[in-house]
């Protein structure tokens, strides 16, 4: 293997999710629904297969699902992107946001701790991923902490929000004090919003590129997989300025070039469903988060109530990674340990994160067997 990459070994999401083959454990490990999108979207991807939309699509994307990009982007923030390219997913997107638009030696900010991919993404452009702390129980970042890591090295600053794996919405103000590092320094902001739309307790997602001043330098990156329950399907965009979609389209032409055509046909019958389904998924969504919540609290553990996402985070009160090793011999129950997306291995040892988005049935099974567990003992 590569020296870059000899980090990447085997991560824990293989590691835990064979343990739950290997014990019959629940699986809230990984971030997947256990059941299909809107019946509306399935049959619209039947049908691009029926009606022959099964070979290469065009770099850019298929220019419908383009559209539809760009209407999504006008009717939920005002935002008229410049331009638009399709990726195989969010993740693609990332990579290659990152290795189009950085050099090696170059110092990418995110906010730890972080999804995975961001560091791998880094280490194959050459460049660093620099971490600022969003610190527990609140998840918050200090911005001392976030301006005492720019150096001359810092090219971009790569934004999750709605955070995974925390859960956490930025709110306006911290995204204003975001955005006037970013102008202060002249960075390039990389925003990952692929839980745009799970946003709970009637809170607000808001697109960094919206604020005063940052259209100009903000590549927004989402996707289909979260929002519509098809997370198999990996078709995801990045939006924004010509100059840095030019630098993502670069990169993805010798990565997959295009991919997933039907889908993408579906996908812009997906963005142009009405206003009252994206609500109702949220409310269904929110209505998981708590009962789950409730679950965890019920069977002793301290949760720390997330604002958005799949993802709730509870303290375990011990090590963390040992616990979840454990916890599918003794509740039947697989979650993963927060502190493997950190580099503050010692600060979030205690931290657990499970996924809710599951169906009710499930989640009040392993809720019920949680609670027949002593895990505080």
């Amino acid at each position: 293997m590569a020296s870059r990459l000899s980090g990447f070994g085997i991560s824990i999401f293989t590691e835990m999710s064979a343990l739950a083959v290997q014990t019959g454990a629940i699986n809230l490990g990984q971030g997947f629904p256990d059941e299909d999108g809107p019946a509306a979207v399935l049959e619209a991807a039947q049908a691009a297969i029926r009606n022959g939309h099964n070979q290469y699509a065009p770099l850019p994307g298929v220019p419908a699902l383009r559209e539809a990009i760009s209407e999504h982007q006008r009717r939920f923030y005002g935002l008229e992107p410049e331009d638009v390219q399709v990726t195989m997913g969010a993740t693609e997107a990332i990579t290659a946001a990152i290795l189009g638009l950085c050099e090696p030696d170059d110092e990418v900010l995110a906010f730890d701790p972080t999804y995975d991919s961001y560091g791998a993404a880094a280490k194959m452009t050459g460049a660093r991923l620099v971490p600022v702390p969003l610190h527990p129980p609140a998840w918050t970042f200090d911005p001392d902490e976030l301006r005492a890591a720019i150096t001359p090295k810092t090219r971009a600053i790569l934004v999750n929000s709605p955070h995974n794996p925390t859960g956490r919405v930025l709110t306006r103000e911290e995204l204003q004090t975001i955005a006037d590092v970013t102008q202060e320094h002249d960075l390039i902001a990389i925003t990952d919003e692929v839980y745009e739309h799970l946003v709970f307790d009637g809170l607000e997602h808001i697109p960094l590129a919206t604020l005063p001043g940052m259209a100009e330098r903000t590549l927004t990156i989402s996707s289909l997989g979260k929002t519509f329950s098809v997370t198999g399907w990996k078709v995801g965009w990045a939006t924004g300025p010509g100059a840095l979609v030019a630098g993502v389209r670069a990169a993805k032409q010798f990565m997959t070039f295009a991919g997933a055509t039907p889908f993408q046909h579906a996908g812009a019958a997906a963005l142009r469903l009405a206003d009252a389904w994206y609500a109702e998924f949220a409310l269904e969504l929110q209505a998981k988060r708590d009962r789950l919540s409730a679950g965890l609290t019920a069977a002793g553990l301290a949760v720390s109530k997330p604002q958005g996402t799949y993802f709730v985070n509870a303290d375990v009160g011990t090590d963390a990674i040992a616990f979840a090793r454990e916890l599918p011999h003794r509740a039947g129950v697989v979650a993963i340990p927060t502190a493997v997306f950190s580099t503050r291995a010692q600060e979030l040892a205690p931290y657990l994160r499970f996924a809710f988005c599951k169906r009710p049935a499930v989640i009040d099974r392993a809720a019920r067997q949680l609670a027949a567990e002593d895990l505080e003992s």
